[in-house]
């Protein structure tokens, strides 16, 4: 099958061979996609290299056979968010957690957007832990996982003042008063699942919170292997001076 034209964003790429580069990338049309991009490291072919960095949006044509496609061109369609610091790891992880759900082959026109939406938030500099937790709610719709964020696994409205356990199957489970602190220190509060559905940035020890349920349910799909990103921000936390008042909601994924 020829794919012609085609837009999608870059998810990853990575040498093959002495010249080639094996390229995963989102598309509109095709979902996720395996391209082969063959002798693309000679001093001629610069201009296609740069189309096919992380984070790019590009237009392309392939041959698609079997799982890989061959690619045939590309162009870049604008110029990549230039990022640093926390927000190039955002952008790390934007592009990891959607490479590991997103099943190959398979059109998420819904994925594809919030993406977009998402790439365009982290080039404007917006919050970046709001702007993670936003992209995880639509990654879960987009897949088929996702949650009544109003209502509870039993039917009932959401309580701001409670907190909850996110089960991957069942979504919220309200916590009991007497449950211990491990249990309550994974669970996000009423208020911030109310925001999350309102899509309203909640206060920082919300969003802290917000962010540990999250993990757990993604960690769920995702199997028993992790995220770099995960471990790359564990990292960075030992690693890192403590602040003097430390802010609960900055880690961003």
């Amino acid at each position: 099958m020829r794919l012609t034209a085609e837009p999608a964003f870059v998810l990853h790429a990575r040498p093959w061979r002495e010249t080639s580069l094996l390229v995963e990338v989102l598309s509109a049309r095709h979902g996720r996609l395996g391209l082969v991009a063959r002798g693309v490291q000679g001093p001629k072919r610069q201009v296609l290299r740069a189309a096919l960095q992380p984070l790019q949006s590009i237009r392309f044509d392939a041959v698609l056979r079997g799982e890989l496609a061959r690619l045939v061109s590309a162009e870049a369609l604008d110029v990549a968010p230039r990022l640093g610091g926390e927000a190039m790891l955002a952008g790390f992880y934007l592009n990891e957690v959607t490479l590991r759900l997103a099943p190959r082959q398979e059109p998420q026109p819904d994925l594809f957007v919030a993406y977009a939406i998402t790439r365009e938030r982290l080039r404007a500099g917006e919050p970046l832990g709001w702007t993670l937790r936003r992209f995880e709610r639509d990654l879960l719709e987009a897949l088929g996982f996702g949650f009544d964020w109003h209502h509870d696994g039993d039917g009932q409205a959401i309580d701001p003042a409670a907190r909850y356990r996110l089960d991957p199957e069942q979504g919220p489970r309200r916590l009991l008063s007497d449950r211990g602190a491990a249990d309550r220190a994974g669970a996000a509060t009423g208020q911030a699942l109310l925001c999350l559905a309102r899509d309203r940035e909640p206060a920082s020890e919300d969003l802290s919170g917000l962010r540990r349920a999250m993990r757990g349910v993604l960690a769920h799909h995702l199997g028993p292997r992790g995220l770099k990103s995960w471990e790359m921000l564990g990292e960075l936390a030992r690693v890192a001076p403590k602040p003097p008042a430390p802010d609960p909601g900055n880690p961003v994924c």
